[in-house]
């Protein structure tokens, strides 16, 4: 089995077995090509299913060399794990020359948190006065009530919005499904948009069920969110690093500072493993007091 064949098998059982997204299946692709350019540059005739350890061990060494950082490191062993565990499914291997390799320890890093007052001013920049205006109320109030990434945002569907139960149904990574609480102020204005705004957009194929919709009648991307963001952070007059997933951590970190149970939150963001979640108790240890969720800002 040649690298061409094999990296498109790999594709194809990223898609179809693991549905991860287009960006996880790119990334994944990516380090495997990466990993066979070495090979060709020191000049190793190696398939990748003679491929051995210390070769494995080989190219971790190369990479730090060049200076890659150890976040980026792990995802590329990650990477390799699963190309080599795809491999051992397709009975092409019978041993994982990747099963050993260990990841790098990474430092813990806190994400970027805006106070309640700084979300506030944030979205009280938005000029209301405008369609585009009402729309971007509307995403931002979802992003921070529901704590939504901005790929569940941008593709968030009429049809999954249960106003009845204020609820979202979200569809989150490797397509995996979760309810969200709606919150009072994201449902005030998705009202809004959805009988106000929306109705006089020409909707074009495939975008009928989108709730959050361009001047064109398609679904905003995930760029133009990070755009919308940013003027309003220099509008707002905010020093901050701030991105769609700010809005995200924001969401997180002041449930559990309002005493969320950490479970409670980690059904709400859609993480596999609590240890994913228990980033935030980092962050303010003092206000875990109860397992009791109370309320979010917003709700």
């Amino acid at each position: 089995m040649d690298w061409h064949s094999s990296i498109k098998g790999f594709k194809g059982y990223l898609l179809l077995e693991k549905s991860l997204s287009k960006n996880s299946i790119a990334a994944y692709l990516h380090d495997i090509t990466n990993l066979q350019h070495f090979f060709d540059t020191k000049k190793i005739t190696v398939n990748p299913e003679n491929v051995t350890f210390p070769q494995l061990q080989e190219f971790i060494g190369f990479i730090i060399e060049l200076g890659i950082g150890p976040r980026s490191q792990a995802r590329m062993i990650s990477g390799i794990r699963a190309f080599y565990k795809y491999l051992l499914m397709e009975d092409a291997i019978k041993q994982s020359p990747a099963e050993l390799l260990e990841l790098p320890r990474l430092p813990q890093k806190l994400p970027e948190v805006l106070s309640i007052e700084e979300i506030d001013l944030l979205i009280n920049a938005i000029d209301l006065s405008t369609p585009e205006g009402q729309r971007n109320k509307a995403m931002l109030e979802t992003l921070y009530c529901c704590g939504l990434r901005v790929t569940e945002l941008v593709t968030l569907k009429i049809s999954d919005i249960i106003f009845e139960e204020e609820f979202v149904r979200v569809i989150g990574k490797g397509n995996k499904q979760r309810l969200v609480p709606l919150g009072k102020s994201a449902e005030k204005y998705i009202k809004i948009y959805l009988e106000e705004v929306r109705p006089h957009i020409a909707v074009q194929k495939d975008s009928e069920d989108i709730v959050f919709l361009n001047r064109r009648g398609k679904g905003m991307s995930r760029e133009m969110v990070f755009i919308i963001i940013q003027k309003l952070k220099m509008k707002a007059g905010l020093n901050k690093k701030i991105s769609p997933h700010t809005f995200r951590h924001s969401f997180a970190t002041h449930l559990v500072e309002g005493g969320a149970d950490l479970r409670a939150v980690q059904e709400m963001l859609g993480h596999e493993s609590i240890t994913t979640t228990e980033i935030y108790t980092h962050i303010d240890r003092e206000y875990l007091r109860d397992a009791i969720l109370r309320f979010h800002p917003r709700k």
